[in-house]
């Protein structure tokens, strides 16, 4: 007999999976020579309930072990968190979703223009170095660690719309200066020239210096697919899209690692979604002061997934920890801890 839950073979008189737990049919009927009932009572009367079913370990997940490749059928071995896979043969890729795995249909990837990691060093130098007060730090700082990886990121489509209200201070100034002017001209009026300024206070209409406004924004927003690496998310950068390219193995450097992911895609547009919110509504302050009630709507599309090359650095300055990302196609500094 196989179990009914899980189709592990099994012995037919078993009475419990040992692979689930399931319990297979009935309680068995008591041996011969013993009563049917409690002391002696007819079955199903004042009986004891059946003793519980022995405890069974759950299993500890493992990941698909007879995963393949859509595209040249190589096995695909994720490790445990894994939810972007690429193939290390022809470069198909798969993504887990809520009905299971499924291919990656828009797999794209920028070509490193700065491979060698002097060059990149170049780049990091005059990033760290930029500023009157700056100068020599990166001579004063110390390279701990450095790589260059294809990371792989969710470009979202991302469209979004916030409205907020704002204090307009010109007006407000304006309103009061006007009202006192005028105050000292007709106080001025009234004494005649005595030599006295009389201000009265007066009632008026007050002028509201509250006004509306409209930011409206569309990006492509890249969300990067290694949670260890959320840490370095790049809030507004956008990468150079025109430039990729449908993604092929044939086309990485010798010696360059890809990275698979483990952020699946609706969570990547989550995410994009979140992020969006804040650069718009930091647009939104940089445009007004006194800003309030902001309010953003912002709509998603299907992500195409992105393997990026990336340089990582990690330097020591005066004891302290700095980290700055160069991306390897437009020779860009994409983030620092600066």
């Amino acid at each position: 007999m196989q179990c009914p839950r899980c189709g592990t073979p099994l012995p037919d008189n078993a009475r419990f999976c040992y692979a689930c737990g399931a319990q297979l049919g009935g309680v068995p009927p008591p041996p011969p020579g013993q009563p049917s009932g409690y002391g002696g009572a007819p079955a199903g009367y004042g009986a004891p309930p059946p003793p519980p079913p022995p405890p069974v370990a759950a299993a500890a997940p493992t990941a698909p072990k007879d995963l393949k490749c859509p595209s040249c059928g190589a096995p695909l071995q994720p490790e445990f968190g894994d939810t972007v896979l690429t193939c290390q043969y022809c470069g198909g890729t798969v993504s887990l979703a809520g009905t299971g795995w499924k291919s990656v249909n828009r797999h794209t990837m920028l070509l490193p223009q700065i491979i060698d990691p002097d060059s990149a060093l170049k780049i990091v130098k005059a990033s760290m170095d930029t500023g009157f007060l700056h100068g020599h730090r990166f001579e004063e700082s110390k390279v701990v660690d450095q790589k260059f990886q294809f990371v792989p990121y969710w470009i979202v489509p991302t469209s979004a719309t916030t409205n907020y209200t704002y204090q307009d201070a010109a007006v407000s100034v304006g309103s009061t200066v006007g009202t006192m002017a005028a105050s000292a001209l007709i106080g001025n009026a009234l004494t005649r020239g005595r030599g006295n300024t009389f201000i009265p206070i007066m009632g008026g209409p007050v002028v509201n210096p509250t006004r509306q406004d409209q930011i409206t924004g569309s990006y492509q927003f890249p969300v990067v697919a290694v949670k260890g690496y959320m840490q370095y998310q790049p809030k507004n950068y956008q990468f150079n899209l025109d430039t990729r390219q449908t993604y092929q193995k044939d086309s990485l450097p010798g010696g360059a690692s890809v990275l698979n992911g483990d952020l699946a895609e609706d969570a990547a547009q989550n995410q994009a979604r979140a992020f969006v919110t804040q650069v718009q509504a930091d647009e939104a302050h940089k445009k007004h002061h006194m800003v309030s009630k902001v309010q953003t709507q912002v709509d998603v599309g299907e992500p195409e997934l992105l393997h990026a090359p990336i340089w990582y650095f990690t330097l020591e300055h005066k004891n302290e920890k700095v980290v700055l990302l160069v991306d390897a196609n437009s020779g860009r500094v994409m983030l620092s801890s600066l």
